[in-house]
């Protein structure tokens, strides 16, 4: 697989952990591709930190309003009934648990739910942003990532960066599967049908369990 079919996969199956009438807060990255891949009749309200409910997508050119920008800085669009506001309200939304899902990406998450998203000792990082928010926050956490950066397992036994948060996430998605975090550890439940069971756990730093109704990967 190419990196762009590798990002298609995951944003695909991204999308059908969103529901209609779900208020929704996308992480920059791979999340930010799952609107492309919403199934039809489904209709969810994308929340922005920085201050924005009922985003849509990216501006093309001749729609750039420079007033309207997504949390990472890029020009996006409004559906009809958008609201802004200030970043204090943004956060009391997040925050007070009005966030059905967010969608986030992932440098290293772990076997308890423990999230490294944020920075790698001595490279400059602009600052962890709102992701601690929407990971206490939101009702349900979820990452849609590669599975590995450049070989190198991104799902450990125990986080190596600095965290997040701690026992947040909920699911994990990747281009070889889709994992659950439980109390015993990270379980496989959907296989991507190119890959074996074999396959992924070579991938993966910390030991699965597979779910005795194994499934292969909605797409």
């Amino acid at each position: 697989m190419d990196k762009n079919q590798i990002r298609e996969i995951i944003a695909r199956r991204g999308a059908y952990e969103l529901h209609d009438g779900d208020v929704v807060n996308l992480g920059i990255g791979i999340p930010t591709l799952i609107p492309n891949y919403l199934r039809p009749g489904v209709k969810v309200l994308l929340q922005s930190e920085n201050g924005l409910i009922g985003m849509d997508a990216d501006a093309k050119e001749g729609e750039i309003d420079t007033e309207l920008t997504n949390a990472g800085g890029g020009h996006i669009t409004k559906i009809s009934g958008a609201a802004t506001f200030c970043s204090a309200t943004s956060f009391g939304l997040i925050r007070g648990g009005h966030v059905d899902v967010t969608i986030l990406g992932a440098m290293e998450v772990d076997e308890k739910g423990d999230l490294a998203n944020w920075m790698v000792p001595g490279r400059k990082v602009s600052g962890m942003g709102g992701a601690m928010d929407l990971l206490i926050g939101a009702k349900r956490v979820v990452l849609a990532m590669e599975h590995t950066a450049k070989g190198t397992p991104k799902i450990v036994k125990q986080c190596s960066l600095p965290l997040t948060a701690k026992g947040e996430v909920d699911r994990i998605i990747t281009e070889m599967g889709v994992m659950d975090i439980t109390p015993e550890g990270i379980m496989l439940v959907e296989i991507h049908p190119e890959f074996s069971v074999e396959q992924v756990q070579a991938a993966t730093a910390a030991t699965l369990l597979i779910s005795k109704d194994l499934k292969p990967m909605l797409q």
